[in-house]
Formats: C-alpha cells, structure tokens, sequence
C-alpha cells in the first residue's frame, strides 16, 4: 500500500516529470546529464520529503532540485572547459533563484515543445523518434520501451544512446523551427504520436490486444502538444492537432467494449454500446467540431469524423456507412496510401455490397499488403458476407497465421470454427 508521500512522488514523476527533462535538456544542452539530475532529484524527494513534508508545488521543486545536482556534477567534472558555459548559466540560475516555499510551476518555462520537435526531427529514423519520444516525454523506462518495440532492455538502451549522440553530433537544433519548416515538421510529430497511440490500440505482438499506457500516453501528449501550440503567442492553433487529439478520444471511447470478460476481441458491430465512454464521446466530439469550424480540413480530421459518425449510431445497424464512405473518399484523395485504399474498399463495401467491396480490394497492390493481417482480415469479412465460405475461410487462415497477438489469432480461430 502506498503512503501518501510515495503517491505524491509517483504523481509528480506522471504529471511533471516531462515538463522537467525538458526544462534541464534546455538548460543543458545533453539529454544523459538532464535525466540523471532528474532521477537524483526524485531521489532527494523520497529521503526528504516523509520529514520535510509535501511542498506546495512539487513540479517546481523537482525541476529546481534537478538543476541543483546539474550544477554539483559540472563542478566535480574534470573537463570543465568544454561545459564551462552551462556552468556559468546554471550559477546565474542558481543566484536568481526563489526560496523553496516561493516556487512556482509558471516560474519555469515549458519546453516540452521544443523536446517535441527535437526528438521528431527529420534526421533520426522513425522509430528512434518514437522511442525517444516515449523516453523523454512519455517518462517510459528503457524496459517499457524495449517491450513495445520487441527488443531487449539493453539493445533498446544501445539504441537511445545512439539517438542522443545523433543529435548532439548532427547539431540537430533545440527549438520550434521557424514558420517555413513547421508544418513539415509538425507533421512528424503527429505521426510518431499516432504510431504510439495505433500500436496501444492494437497490439501488434503480445498476448493483450490493447495497450492501455500507450493509448494514455498518446492522448497525454496531443493534450500537452495541443495545449502548448495554443499558448504560444508566436504559433497558430493546429487543426490537424486539434483532430489527432480527438480521433484518438473517439477510438479509446470504445475501449472497453472491444474485450469480452473472457479476453476474446469484440468486433465494433458487436459491442455493447452501453460501454463506451460518453465522456471522451462528447470531449472528442466538441474538439473536431472545432476543427470543422476553422475550414483547414486534413486526414486525422477526416478520420476523426469517422469515428464520431460511429459514436453518433446508437446500434450498428443505423450506423452512416454512406457518409462514411463518403469521408474516405475525401480521404483517400488527400492521402491515396494503401491502408486508406483497404478502409475505403470496406467503407465502401458496408454502404453497398460485399462484391463492391470486394472488386476494391482486388484492385490492390496484393505483394505490397501481402504481409499486412488486416488486408487479409477484410478480405475474409466480405468474403463471409458475400457467401463465399472456402474463400473466406482460407482468408482467415491467412490472417491467423500472420498475426502475431493471441487476441487477434483466438479471434481468426473462432471465425474459423463458424465456417465450418
């Protein structure tokens, strides 16, 4: 059982320990020395804090501290020629410092913008964005990590440090890029917070189908990346930011009616609407209402809309599959990838009939989705609703023989048993 102090550290670890890496790398200028100041900070809290009590704003004070133990280590470093300009700023922050009971958040600035699109940068490889994304933002440990990304602790741990050296050797700048660079790089952002969000959603390897952390870590950053666009005087709020946020709401909605009480995967047809969360529904709603309203339309806002149109169907049977067929053409003419091409031709295939959906599917890149469950999933759905059970059946051994979830394959199994 946790004592009040443990929660409190733990709480502020959730709530501020983002805010705080990224105020030090700022400071700093060196992700290694940032973290371990932090985590020696944390340290601090927990020996002093049972005694000293709960300070008023333990964000603040974590963030100070951390500074502190920055300092201490500049000062015992023997090369201090090459940190002698952090050492001279940290002094100077140090001097200008507000007594412990005085601290404020506002005091410190935020920088987890700048954090933001330094670990989105275009430089690294996508997946090293998103596992430095997940380290240094989301708090993640190496292990975490390691476990979405199907790798070992200390593999992923190789792989970090390289990430962090990339950017330090390749002066990959510590700042939002000016107006001419930002939506470029805003987008891959966004992209690195739907990968994160898309394998919680739907766990690619493991035996749960959903990653609860993953999918909250997600939403928790379009929140702060939203949130910090809007506040600053120098940026423009982003509709597509604005309309990640709220598909992601509107997916997560759903979360619990997806899993039966026995674990078994519950196609969205066949939930229990009566489990889906009205909060989010109506949070999510009210966000790309917003969006629609700026007249800047784009794929998550379309997506988005999807979502919101199944939210809106109180039984599966009076959902609005025209409309949302209608949205993933719109889509697809924005974004004609294959994935957006397979939803469509399901969209499609719901609004009209089965061999429609089917004919799409046909038309595409079979060697390109050949490895892709999904693709072969849709091809045993419509299969099934078209009466063509030796085609469908030998679709979903397909798709069973891919995934690699045991959510996923029990679900194929028992599709399969029906044919029978």
């Amino acid at each position: 059982m946790l004592t009040t102090t443990t929660a409190a550290i733990e709480r502020t670890f959730v709530e501020h320990s983002g805010r705080t890496l990224a105020t030090l790398i700022s400071t700093l200028g060196d992700f290694d020395l940032a973290e371990d100041a932090m985590q020696e900070a944390f340290i601090v809290a927990m020996q002093r804090w049972p005694g000293d009590g709960i300070p008023p704003n333990p964000g603040a004070w974590i963030t100070l501290t951390a500074r502190r133990k920055a300092l201490d280590r500049l000062r015992r470093d023997s090369n201090l020629t090459r940190k002698h300009e952090t050492l001279k700023h940290l002094i100077e922050l140090e001097d200008d410092e507000p007594d412990e009971q005085a601290m404020t958040a506002a005091a410190i600035p935020d920088e987890r913008l700048k954090l933001m699109f330094t670990c989105c940068h275009p430089a690294l490889a996508l997946e090293a964005q998103v596992a430095l994304t997940l380290r240094t933002l989301g708090g993640l440990a190496t292990e975490e990590i390691a476990s979405a990304f199907l790798t070992s602790a200390t593999t992923m741990a190789q792989r970090l440090v390289r990430t962090k050296r990339k950017i330090k050797e390749a002066n990959i700048p510590y700042r939002v890029p000016p107006a001419p660079l930002l939506a470029e790089r805003l987008d891959a952002v966004l992209t690195v917070i739907y990968l994160i969000f898309n394998e919680g959603y739907a766990a690619s390897t493991g035996e749960r189908l959903i990653r609860r952390d993953l999918c909250a870590e997600a939403i928790r950053l379009a929140r702060v990346l939203t949130t910090l666009l809007a506040e600053d005087s120098q940026l423009d709020e982003s509709p597509e930011a604005l309309g990640l946020l709220a598909l992601m709401l509107l997916h997560d909605a759903r979360r619990a009616a997806r899993v039966a009480a026995d674990g078994s995967l519950v196609l969205l047809e066949d939930q229990d609407r009566s489990l889906w969360d009205a909060a989010a529904i109506a949070e999510g709603t009210v966000i790309l209402e917003r969006t629609l309203a700026m007249r800047q339309p784009g794929p998550y806002q379309l997506q988005a809309a999807v979502s919101a149109l199944h939210a809106e169907a109180a039984s599966a049977d009076v959902t609005d599959w025209p409309q949302i067929a209608a949205l993933y053409n719109a889509l697809f003419e924005m974004q004609p990838t294959l994935v957006i091409a397979l939803n469509r031709a399901v969209a499609i295939a719901m609004a009209d009939c089965a061999e429609c959906g089917l004919q799409l599917l046909d038309e595409l890149d079979s060697d390109m989705l050949a490895q892709y469950v999904p693709y072969h999933a849709a091809y045993a759905d419509l299969y099934r609703r078209a009466g063509l059970i030796h085609n469908a059946s030998a679709a979903y051994q397909r798709a069973r023989d891919l995934t690699q979830n045991a959510v996923e394959r029990a679900y194929f199994e028992r599709r399969l048993s029906e044919l029978m």
